[in-house]
């Protein structure tokens, strides 16, 4: 198995350390009012209110971490303070499933938001310089269409890990290798700079191979009206199903598998 990426630059789901120039926040005390975002109360340290624009510009900080906050919306008052320089911020472990206040951070390069009750239906914003994106242990079900979804709010991913998630199949939550395969050479095919994908880095075989199984002209080809792809293509479905529409509609010629 290979390494993650740098972890000083990408740090993923482990907390930072503080002289890493990480803003942490802290709700052991004071309150703020949020009504836009439809919470009645959100804790928020009042170190963190403190800070001004020019700190920050000093510090040239450009984290933040709102983990462990048992928070349901990203607060507008987080929003309008950071938004216009933040580039990393981790979301992990909350109650989170409105991902919409994340289009105002334009800068945003990386998004850690693992273990939130994130699904397939949740709204995530166009993010067209996100290259990190970390979903792990959330509620993602289904990939189609959630991965077409991803991919037109964020085209440029370079490193994407949904592990932990019902739509991504392995030995832990009970996929076969096969499925497993399918998902990753499909995930792979959508995603044209993408570099990791969970735990492992994207071969150039596994490149020239997810082209050749789930390129979409062929797709839209062979989804004709009677055709068990035509359902597929216009509605969510669990991978399970895909895969063995997939493997039903390609056969298994002479015991060989398809992906190898």
């Amino acid at each position: 198995m290979e390494d993650f990426p740098d972890k000083e630059k990408y740090p993923f789901s482990v907390p930072p350390k503080h002289d890493e120039g990480i803003i942490a926040v802290d709700v052991s005390s004071n309150v703020i009012v949020d009504s836009v975002t439809a919470m009645e109360q959100t804790a928020i340290s009042s170190n963190l209110i403190g800070v001004t624009e020019s700190t920050c510009e000093e510090e040239e900080s450009t984290k933040l971490t709102l983990a462990y906050e048992r928070l349901y919306e990203i607060p507008r008052t987080i929003v309008e303070k950071f938004c216009n320089y933040i580039q990393y911020l981790d979301i992990s472990h909350n109650k989170i499933t409105n991902l919409e206040p994340l289009v105002h951070f334009k800068h945003l390069t990386s998004l850690i938001a693992d273990d939130n009750p994130v699904t397939e239906n949740s709204f995530l914003p166009p993010l067209p310089r996100l290259q990190l994106l970390w979903l792990n242990y959330c509620k993602i079900g289904s990939l189609y269409p959630w991965v077409g979804k991803l991919k037109e709010s964020c085209p440029n991913l370079q490193y994407l890990s949904l592990m932990g998630n019902p739509a991504a199949p392995s030995y832990f939550n009970g996929g076969t290798f096969y499925e497993y395969l399918q998902y990753r050479l499909f995930i792979i095919s959508q995603f044209q700079y993408l570099n990791h994908l969970d735990d492992r880095k994207v071969t150039e075989d596994q490149r020239e191979e997810s082209q050749r199984l789930y390129k979409r002209p062929f797709l839209q080809r062979i989804a004709r009206p009677n055709n068990g792809l035509s359902h597929l293509m216009n509605s969510s479905v669990s991978w399970s199903n895909l895969q063995s529409k997939l493997t039903s509609l390609w056969g298994n010629k002479q015991g060989r598998n398809l992906l190898i």
